[in-house]
């Protein structure tokens, strides 16, 4: 059984960084797609960003383009989430989540995935 732990949430003041990253264990996640979701109080869970562990093809959402990086590390079984110039807005609880599924990177539906973190806290404020 695939297990994951996101760490690396916390407070920021606005134009901050943060990473945040998604230990695994249990498994390999050498062919799975790992995808980063976020969900803030009162709104629907939604991804953010998402990688193909064997080639390294990942999706942004437009929200998070050119501000926020995914990336792995194989030996670590790990894959991290950059998030740099954090806004407000960015104001979430993140989640590391895992398939199997033969998914294309960009189809970051809650429900193509089959594994899922508790979550990490991220607060954007000054």
């Amino acid at each position: 059984q695939l297990q994951l732990v996101e760490s690396g949430g916390g407070l920021v003041q606005p134009g901050g960084s943060l990473r945040l990253s998604c230990a695994a264990s249990g498994r390999s996640l050498g062919y799975y797609v790992i995808g980063w979701f976020r969900q803030a109080p009162g709104k629907e869970r939604e991804g953010v960003s998402s990688i193909r562990k064997n080639d390294g093809n990942t999706y942004y959402s437009d929200s998070v383009k050119g501000r926020f990086t995914i990336s792995r590390d194989s030996a670590e079984n790990t894959v991290y989430l950059q998030m740099n110039n954090l806004k407000p807005e960015d104001t979430a609880a993140y989640y590391c989540a895992a398939t199997n599924r033969a998914i294309n990177v960009a189809a970051m539906r809650v429900g193509k995935y089959d594994y899922w973190g508790q979550g990490t806290q991220v607060t954007v404020s000054s």
